[in-house]
């Protein structure tokens, strides 16, 4: 096992499956103490079992992005183990069935239940934390996006999902890409970076594993940016190949 990440505190959220979990697998084989956050503490250990069988230091965190009381939890307990926290993964993400529907027919709910996890939970952690990510020495938040969150390609009629014109995760992830160039301003005189990946068309429970890349590959862009030196990128959106137009 690697020990670059060693002393690095990280957290995932919707870590006990998926891309979320192969992020928290590995940045726990470089070395990490890595968190895993999940809604279901009993699916959560199961995860963190499964990384600890293979000499990962992981620990399991209950974290609902959309309960704020159990946010509160995690960050007091974070700071109480550990006083810091280096490394913040925001995985956690839905998409509606309701979604399938052409943009205007889509059921106001739906976009009120999208933005609920995809955005306001991502914010209300980021926020939440914030303060113990500046006691790292080099704080490093990944937001995970997703290339249907581009409006340069969702412009483009000849964009490989140009399709897939889901109206609430779509513009869920458009309004994530916002909140990481914003913050990623706010941020630009500290040591912390901000940047959003895109997994690319992984296949998860998400799509209902309909993806032709696999979760290691969907994995490869978030490790990347959790992972960047004192001079890597801040308020930028990539993929494993590079810059991902807004």
């Amino acid at each position: 096992m690697s020990e670059d990440l060693k002393g690095k505190v990280a957290l995932i959220t919707g870590a006990n499956k998926g891309i979320g979990y192969e992020i928290a697998r590995q940045l726990g084989s470089r070395g990490a103490t890595v968190l895993v956050g999940a809604r279901d503490i009993g699916r959560g250990e199961e995860a963190a079992n499964k990384l600890r069988s293979n000499q990962i230091d992981a620990r399991t965190i209950q974290l609902d992005v959309i309960d704020q009381k159990t946010i509160d939890s995690a960050s007091k307990q974070i700071e109480s183990e550990f006083g810091k926290l280096d490394i913040l993964v925001n995985n956690a993400g839905i998409a509606s069935d309701g979604d399938r529907l052409p943009p205007s027919q889509v059921d106001i709910e739906t976009l009120r239940h999208t933005y609920e996890t995809n955005v306001f939970g991502v914010f209300a952690v980021i926020k939440t934390l914030l303060p113990l990510l500046k006691k790292s020495k080099a704080g490093r938040i990944v937001n995970l996006s997703s290339g249907l969150g581009s409006l340069t390609q969702n412009s483009d009629p000849n964009y490989e999902f140009a399709n897939a014109k889901s109206l609430a995760y779509n513009s869920s992830k458009t309004a994530v890409n916002a909140i990481t160039v914003l913050l990623a301003a706010e941020l630009k005189d500290t040591s912390i970076k901000v940047n959003a990946a895109d997994p690319g068309f992984t296949a998860t429970d998400l799509n209902q594993h309909r993806g032709y890349r696999t979760v290691e590959q969907g994995a490869i862009a978030a490790v990347r940016l959790a992972t960047l030196p004192d001079d890597g990128s801040s308020g930028g959106y990539f993929d494993e190949n590079g810059v991902v137009p807004w």
